[in-house]
């Protein structure tokens, strides 16, 4: 039993079929400006932390969200901080 042939879509719009794709790259993420990247000193021994816990939650949440490993995430979140 032989498979069909699938179906050649013919592209008549170049214009609209290029701003599509360029479209579905498009990623729009909001953050809050009250919130706090950097931790607050605690007032206990040890090391202080560097980011807020809602700082690392949100990290987590992108990497879990988009399945990216721990380098790809840092590259991602720093690309977004720079906008």
């Amino acid at each position: 039993m032989t498979k069909p042939a699938p179906k050649r879509y013919r592209t008549t719009n170049w214009n609209a079929y290029n701003q599509a794709l360029i479209q579905r790259g498009s990623l729009s993420v909001w953050l809050d400006t009250s919130m706090s990247w950097q931790a607050t000193p605690r007032g206990k021994r040890g090391r202080t932390q560097t980011y807020s816990d809602v700082a690392i939650q949100f990290c987590l949440t992108i990497k879990n969200l988009f399945g990216l490993p721990l380098r790809q995430t840092i590259g991602f979140i720093q690309s977004l901080l720079k906008l």
